[in-house]
């Protein structure tokens, strides 16, 4: 579908067993209205606490959030439902590039990010995907989201300043693991929407604790007005910092890539045609928010649930939940509350969100059955994940430093091609990784 009409799905009232309601199609509008408003719900948790942690006016981010959504909807065509939240593979890049440039000079990485990412997609929609698959294999994408996420581990703790101010979890530390607590009891005791909700839950629970122990400062939200215009950084550029957002790219084509055929499975469509525009469009919609001062976008795994709860897959829920964030972003004073989310509540719903990250790269290794008995796997990810994590740095000279995300990204791609065409070449991609990989572990198994 290339207008922006929808079919009415059957009665417009309900969605019969075993159907979905495709993405060129609706319900009745008060349905619509509805379900829209519950990908907002849904994308609100996590897309507000990236600026929470990096800095970033919510509201600005909020902004670009709904631009990019619409922007998505436009270049796919209508035919791929989408929100397009905070990524949170850029929080690392941006905590180290605003300790030496600002928020402007973070803001200069994300857009350098989106431009890449849209020519990326250009490439894609021209030439196809298949050349992704071959520069990122599962081992190399699982690896560099796996490194990202455990290369902000030591954020997550914090640190403190000479003055006594600290961060993150050691800043409060019964804060902290109240957030935490809630957060993981909220995942299991709860269904439904609310248990998909449980990161937003936890972080309202450890807020109404803060408040209790005085750890809020809420005389920004008192001062700020109901109603304004969200507030815009133009972007500034330093080559010593762009490359720590160079290995976002990656994450971010994974993500995109990972949404259509996730949406794809779910209708029964064949939407990998649509996978070049995807990027092109998350890639646009990243660089407008750089060029504003926003946080970078991605697609939101948190509003596949609620179409997979649903079953509605229409773009039109999405058109609504891009207009109803566009107005969120439109209030200074829910921004200044997001800003008043103190040091432990981010420290505990950070301990889980960055383990999380972590843990989806490993994810990938399992969905895709990656074979850690060979050694050119193994070694990738033992050499990538240990630079990244360890956040090795590299200074080749002055005002330009490489540090572990970037590094771990290099790694994982070049140890990885080097070794299998090598080990092709000479004959040696079956020979064992170390003597704990042989056997494979079969002669563990009953007979």
């Amino acid at each position: 579908m290339a207008g922006t009409t929808w079919r009415l799905h059957g009665d417009g009232r309900q969605v019969r067993p075993g159907v979905v309601v495709a993405p060129d199609e609706r319900l009745s509008w008060p349905r619509t209205v509805g379900i829209g408003l519950q990908h907002v719900v849904a994308m609100f948790g996590s897309t507000i606490l990236v600026p929470a942690i990096t800095g970033f006016p919510a509201s600005t981010t909020l902004f670009f959030s709904a631009v990019g959504t619409a922007l998505f909807l436009l270049i796919t065509r209508n035919r791929l439902p989408s929100y397009l939240g905070s990524s949170f593979a850029f929080i690392a890049p941006i905590g180290a590039a605003s300790a030496s440039g600002g928020q402007a000079g973070a803001a200069g990485g994300i857009l350098v990010t989106g431009v890449l990412l849209a020519l990326v997609g250009l490439v894609v929609h021209l030439a196809g995907s298949r050349w992704i698959d071959a520069l990122m294999p599962p081992v190399v994408t699982g690896t560099i989201v796996a490194l990202i996420g455990l290369n902000l581990a030591p954020a997550a703790w914090g640190s403190c300043t000479p003055d006594g101010s600290c961060s993150g979890f050691r800043a409060a530390p019964v804060t902290a693991l109240v957030t935490l607590g809630s957060i993981v009891l909220a995942t299991v005791l709860f269904r439904g929407m609310l248990g998909r909700l449980a990161i937003l839950v936890g972080v309202l629970v450890g807020y109404a604790c803060a408040l209790l122990r005085g750890e809020v400062d809420l005389s920004g939200a008192r001062e700020a007005a109901w109603l304004g215009l969200p507030s815009f950084t133009a972007p500034s550029f330093d080559a010593g910092v762009l490359g720590l957002f160079l290995p976002v790219v990656f994450v971010l084509v994974a993500e995109n890539v990972g949404h259509v055929k996730s949406v794809a499975a779910m209708t029964g469509r064949d939407l990998d045609p649509l996978t070049g525009r995807a990027l092109l469009a998350d890639g646009l919609a990243t660089t407008l928010a750089g060029a504003g001062g926003g946080s970078g976008t991605t697609t939101y795994a948190e509003n596949i649930g609620v179409m997979a709860a649903t079953k509605v897959y229409s773009t039109a829920a999405y058109w609504v939940a891009a207009a109803a964030a566009l107005l969120l972003s439109f209030s200074p004073k829910f921004s200044a509350l997001v800003e008043s989310v103190p040091a432990g509540v981010l420290g505990g719903a950070a301990t889980l969100l960055y383990g999380m990250i972590g843990i989806l790269g490993a994810r990938i290794w399992v969905q895709n059955r990656v074979d850690f008995s060979d050694p050119v796997n193994l070694t990738t990810a033992a050499v990538a994940l240990v630079v990244g994590i360890a956040n090795y740095s590299w200074v080749p000279r002055e005002g330009l430093t490489f540090e572990g995300i970037a590094l771990g990204t290099a790694a994982a791609i070049g140890v990885f091609h080097l070794m299998r065409v090598l080990a092709r070449w000479r004959g040696t991609s079956q020979e064992a990784a170390t003597p704990a990989s042989v056997p494979g572990g079969s002669e563990l198994e009953e007979r």
